[in-house]
């Protein structure tokens, strides 16, 4: 390690940097993320205005929690333990596990990392998101994940969403609304909610009941 210095503050930095730029976002906007570069890269253009949680109706956090992970006020560090003990009893099943993805793992994803499913990046993913859950609240996590979420190709955050495909703020959503963007929220190269498919109107349909069913479980969710 002496005879390559160079290599030492290369490890401090990738030890320390994380970190330190979590507690930053904690508290500042995410300026942009390494998709949004990628997708300009590749010629989808760039449309995303930061705006406060409060200035976000809290029907698409409570969507986005039914659509993408509906144990999301009740995890430990991030991670939802329960599903990734399904996951590995489908493992050993010799089944294909559909992945366990949270919301505070697609901050950390997005935030820090390129998209794909490398072991790689799954191992650096598990390394920042504890990180993220022991530095932020959960509302934190969700304002965060808000703002910087591809809805559209070049469309981040719920406020470029709302005016792009409703032409109104993301204070003013509706239900179906909400429920529509978090309905392409999975791959949203593929399903639009400008032109919304049969598939991906009754994703939106089945989200908006799973919403009401999950009652208190949304709650860390309220402005």
């Amino acid at each position: 390690m002496r005879r390559f210095p160079w290599l030492r503050r290369l490890l401090l930095l990738l030890l320390a940097g994380p970190p330190l730029l979590i507690l930053l976002f904690r508290f500042l906007p995410v300026p942009v993320t390494p998709l949004m570069l990628l997708r300009a890269a590749q010629g989808h253009g760039f449309e995303k205005a930061w705006v406060a949680y409060p200035r976000i109706d809290p029907q698409l956090a409570r969507s986005v929690i039914a659509a993408e992970d509906n144990r999301f006020c009740e995890q430990w560090l991030g991670f939802d333990v329960q599903e990734l003990r399904g996951q590995v009893a489908a493992l050993m099943a010799g089944e294909r596990p559909r992945g366990a993805s949270t919301i505070t793992m697609q901050v950390a994803k997005n935030l820090f990392l390129w998209p794909g499913r490398d072991p790689v990046r799954k191992l650096l993913e598990a390394w920042l998101t504890p990180q993220i859950a022991l530095l932020w609240p959960r509302r934190r996590v969700l304002e965060v994940y808000l703002n910087i979420v591809e809805f559209g190709p070049g469309v981040y955050g719920a406020e470029a969403a709302s005016r792009r495909f409703f032409d109104r703020s993301a204070a003013t959503l509706t239900d179906t609304q909400a429920a529509l963007l978090a309905s392409v929220l999975p791959a949203p190269l593929q399903w639009s909610v400008a032109q919304p498919g049969p598939y991906v109107r009754e994703r939106a349909g089945i989200i908006r009941r799973r919403v009401g069913q999950l009652g208190g479980l949304t709650d860390c969710a309220a402005p």
